[in-house]
């Protein structure tokens, strides 16, 4: 069973005061890549977070972010009085004709820099155990989403790897018709020197050439690589790397098929595999 690295999960957490939002996205990354986003005060349990994240999801590119909504009359910022006891000073000093009041004096004051001061809000242990289980729900879902894109991906490698496995076979069927065509060109080949040739020697060097043309051990090896492909895509755990080095192996035999064939219906089918293989390998990148 396979993951996909891509996948979405939210909760919300109601508490006395305020509304508490947390969301999770995950794109494909080679290992893990969390960035957070979370109101400063919150910023003191991050470590505890993080470690909590990158315990359920092992890899990809992951955004945790966590909205705080104060809903309730609770608030951490207070009037600076003596800061504005100076500025409504300092106003009274400058001349005005009498046009403005203590009222306006005030509205002014107000507007000016430091006249709020903010407290540190500190997190109580209920609410990080809200926000923690709220990380639960979050992590489940989108969990459970990665599973979902991963069972889509799987059915898609099957299929692809069933045509691989088919187009093998197609290849191998072909595959004497090749050789015997490499036979014919080169006794064709002696035929137009007009020479007499060792009979003995000729036998050797066909020989030579059917062996350096030989596919045998590509066309075994493509299959156990297939086979293995296969069986790894239903074991348990992160495959995705794993996979991904079975692809390569993959991509090496049908390469080496290729290079050897000197056959037009056989170079035609190795085509179509390197097709299949180049999309299963864009696939791969998002896979657990």
């Amino acid at each position: 069973m396979i993951q996909s690295m891509t996948g979405f999960g939210k909760s919300m957490i109601e508490l006395p005061n305020k509304k508490i939002t947390i969301e999770l996205k995950s794109l494909n990354s080679k290992n893990l890549d969390l960035n957070a986003r979370m109101p400063s005060q919150y910023r003191e349990r991050e470590l505890d977070l993080r470690n909590k994240i990158a315990k359920s999801l092992s890899r990809g590119k992951v955004d945790f972010s966590l909205y705080v909504e104060v809903t309730g009359e609770a608030t951490t910022a207070s009037v600076n009085t003596e800061v504005v006891k100076k500025y409504l000073q300092q106003l009274k000093e400058i001349p005005t004709n009498g046009t403005a009041d203590e009222a306006s004096l005030l509205a002014i004051a107000m507007r000016l820099p430091d006249t709020l001061k903010t407290e540190r809000d500190e997190i109580d242990e209920s609410e990080f155990n809200a926000i923690d289980q709220g990380l639960t729900e979050a992590l489940l879902e989108i969990n459970e989403f990665r599973t979902a894109e991963g069972n889509a991906l799987e059915k898609d490698f099957l299929l692809r790897v069933e045509t691989l496995q088919q187009l093998l076979k197609e290849v191998i069927q072909i595959d004497p018709e090749r050789i015997e065509g490499v036979k014919e060109r080169l006794q064709k080949g002696i035929a137009e020197l007009k020479e007499s040739v060792d009979e003995n020697r000729f036998e050797q060097e066909l020989v030579y050439y059917i062996e350096k043309y030989d596919i045998t051990e590509e066309k075994t090896r493509l299959e156990n690589h297939l086979s293995y492909f296969m069986e790894t895509l239903n074991s348990s755990g992160a495959n995705g790397k794993k996979l991904a080095f079975i692809g390569q192996e993959i991509g090496r035999e049908i390469n080496t098929i290729g290079s050897k064939s000197n056959f037009a219906p056989m170079q035609k089918l190795v085509v179509q595999m390197k097709d299949e293989l180049e999309k299963i390998k864009e696939q791969l990148l998002n896979v657990l």
